[in-house]
Order: C-alpha cells, then structure tokens, then sequence
C-alpha cells in the first residue's frame, strides 16, 4: 500500500520527538529487567552501535544500552559478539551492527570510497599486499589474534591512535572485509578470518541468503534502514545515519512510490518529513495522544539520538558538540558531557567522571538549557539517572564537583545524600 501525506495524520514538533523516541527505545523507561535478548534487540532496533573506546564514564556502546535498558551486566555486548549475534564493521563509524546485516554492510564498502578508513586500506593493500598476505597466513595457521599478539618491538606510527605496524595492518584487513572481529578480549579486537567467524555466525542462523550489490539498491535499503531507526527523517537527515552521503531526491520519491516510506507533515516544519510504514501504527497513537515521553536518563556523546548535530538541533533544539577533542581551554561545557533526556525533551549536560577504585561518580560539571524553567520534577528525574548509573559502575557515592551551579546544587541536594567535593 501506498501511504502519502492523506494516509497519516500531521504531527506536532514534539509528537514528531515522540516518534523519533519511540523507535530509538527512548520513549519509555524499561518495563522489567534486562534480558540478554535485549542487547541484540536495542541494536537491531538502532541498526548500529556506534563503538568508541573513551571509558571517563562507560565505553560509548555500553552506555548507549545503559540508556536504553536500564542496569544490564556489560558482558552481554561482548557475548553477542562472540556468539555471532552481532558483527563489527564501518556503518556510521565503526560500530556493532546485527549479524544479518554484515553482508550489506561489505557490499555498501564501494560507497563509502572517500571514508578514511577504506582510503587507507586501499592504500595499505597497494604498497603492502604482500605484508597483508603474510598476516592472513598467521592468522589461518595460529587462530584469533590481537595486535599485541604479534606486535614487534619497534616504534609506532604517528597519528591519532598511534597504532603498531601489525595493528594498522589489521585494521586495513578489517576493512578490506578479509578478517572479523572474533571477539573482545577487555575491549581489545581479536581478529580472525572473515570465513571462520561467518561461519560462527551462520551456524546461529543470523545471515541472509543473499543481497543484491547493485549500488542503487543498496542506497534504497539503507535509506529505508535510516528512516526506520530514525523514526522520523527529513530528507536531508538520511544519508548521514549510514555516512552514505546526501540521498539522491529520486531514491526517497522511489521509496515513497513502492509505499516503504511514506510522506508526513510536521506544524512548523518547511518540507514533509518521511516515516516508515512499520511505524504508521505508531503515528496514529502519538497523534491521538495514547502515548507520552515518560523515559529520564543520560545519553551517551555517541548515541544515534545526539551524534549527527545538525538533526538533534533542528529536532530538539539542542546545540550539541562532543568537546572530548577540543583543547581544554577551549571547552564550554567539559570532557565528555552526556546530554540529559527528560521526558521528550533534551533539557541538560552533565560532565562526569566514574572513579570506580573510589567508588565515587563525580559530576564534573553541570548545566541545563534553562535553569529558571527547570521544575523539581526534571531535578528528580536528574537525581534519580544520576543515582541509578553510579549504581551500574558500583560506585556508591555520586559527588558534586565545582562547576555545579549553586542554586542549581541547592536544589539537588534537597532530594539526594551526596558528598560536596
């Protein structure tokens, strides 16, 4: 069926926020505890997680799954890697994404030709295919390896990771689609062929027949991925999910056409936005007014919800920047600040810092969108994300640091036993 603008009714700016929500699994708080399902679950529901290593509070994919499934024992992420449930490859950034979607991910490497990662393999198999033969061969003949596995004592090589020889090389292998991820050995890449680990994965029967590589198909499927995950999209919002660059106007109209996705209006909003049709349901329940923001908790600096800036402005009014890489004496607001999702709406950034020897969850620094507005409901809801994620690390006492504002630190103070650092 075809759905169009008539088929869907229009949406407000913050039921298009609901909606958005909604599919990320943000909407709501959960209902009961985690289940190991739920880790492959909020991926498949995302589509990616995005994997970066900074650990001041959680490493980025944990914390995403944290906001998402409240308390859950972080060895479920490694755990659906090893068993095959998910697979690693270059989707938004390098990311875990499911397993029936590595195989897209692999075809999608030919549209992805200016992404440094894929640049650099290319470059790598130039100059040094034979290298790269070698390490396959050590690979075939002694099974999963790190890069200190086989790392030498010589230098490393400049730049930002300032990776050994043997670890560039893997990584290009990696790219290259020649070696997986077999598993994380304490966050650090076991590598192995790309054949044993597909078989893993197929033996759990998480691999599709077959896909069709032709370029525009793969641009339609990841298109309709992006809407989906995204739960509402302006056009100019597709591409960037998959960092397939801006989606061709023909390819959303053809979508549209076929009745995947479908056209909807947004008061205030100066072209239709796009929805797809696994969530018409959902449209019409936010539109009637059954379903509410109720979820408080702390996003991650890498989370789908806040990482492409321009769409997190335009949808929530959020001007957001990660300032992990800008020099310190630069940062307005800290290190690695997790942006405050309250019950719809993006209200505040907490700078904070786990000192699990301590047992302590610093608040670094903190500040909200409009102190004056800011109701002793959302300094509840505050407390409680605070209290509930120094829980998750075991750090028993949440700690406010200097850059608390006064008032605002009063006000906290009045609903938890914290220490004043």
């Amino acid at each position: 069926m075809n759905l169009s603008l008539q088929s869907l009714p229009e949406l407000s700016p913050a039921q298009a926020r609901m909606l958005h929500l909604a599919a990320q699994g943000l909407l709501h708080p959960p209902r009961r505890k985690a289940l190991r399902s739920d880790v492959t679950a909020a991926i498949e529901r995302m589509r990616m997680l995005q994997i970066d290593s900074i650990h001041v509070v959680a490493r980025s994919p944990y914390l995403v799954l944290f906001s998402r499934l409240g308390c859950y024992p972080k060895a479920w992420l490694d755990e659906a890697l090893e068993t095959g449930h998910i697979a690693e490859c270059w989707a938004h950034e390098a990311c875990f994404v499911p397993a029936a979607d590595y195989p897209w991910h692999m075809a999608a490497g030919q549209l992805r030709d200016r992404h440094w990662a894929h640049k650099r393999a290319r470059r790598m198999q130039r100059e040094h295919g034979k290298a790269l033969q070698a390490l396959l061969r050590q690979l075939k003949q002694r099974g999963p390896l790190r890069a200190q596995d086989l790392a030498t004592q010589g230098p490393r090589r400049s730049g930002w990771w300032q990776w050994t020889a043997e670890k560039s090389a893997l990584e290009a292998l990696f790219a290259l689609g020649k070696v997986m991820v077999a598993r994380r050995d304490r966050f650090q890449r076991v590598y192995d062929l790309t054949e044993r680990v597909l078989e893993r994965m197929l033996a759990v029967g998480n691999l599709p027949d077959r896909i069709d590589p032709d370029p525009d198909r793969l641009r339609m499927h990841f298109a309709a991925d992006a809407i989906r995950a995204l739960g509402i999209a302006l056009p100019s919002w597709v591409g960037d999910y998959h960092r397939l660059g801006a989606a061709p106007p023909g390819l959303l109209q053809a979508l549209v056409e076929c009745g995947e996705v479908c056209s909807i209006h947004v008061r205030g909003w100066d072209q239709p936005a796009l929805v797809h049709r696994d969530h018409a349901g959902l449209v019409r329940r936010i539109a009637e007014g059954r379903l509410r923001a109720t979820h408080a908790t702390l996003l991650s600096p890498f989370d789908p919800v806040v990482w492409d800036r321009t769409r997190v402005r335009e949808l929530f009014g959020f001007d957001y920047t990660l300032e992990c890489y800008t020099p310190a004496h630069k940062r307005r607001y800290g290190y690695f600040v997790l942006p405050f999702l309250c019950r719809g709406k993006l209200s505040g950034r907490v700078d904070a810092k786990a000192h699990r020897e301590d047992g302590v969850f610093e608040v670094r620094a903190l500040h909200v969108e409009c102190e004056r507005s800011f109701s002793d409901a959302q300094v509840h809801a505050l407390v409680r994300s605070l209290e509930k994620m120094a829980r998750w690390h075991a750090t028993s006492r949440v700690v406010l640091g200097g850059n608390v504002p006064s008032r605002l630190r009063r006000r906290l103070q009045v609903v938890m036993d914290c220490v004043v650092a």
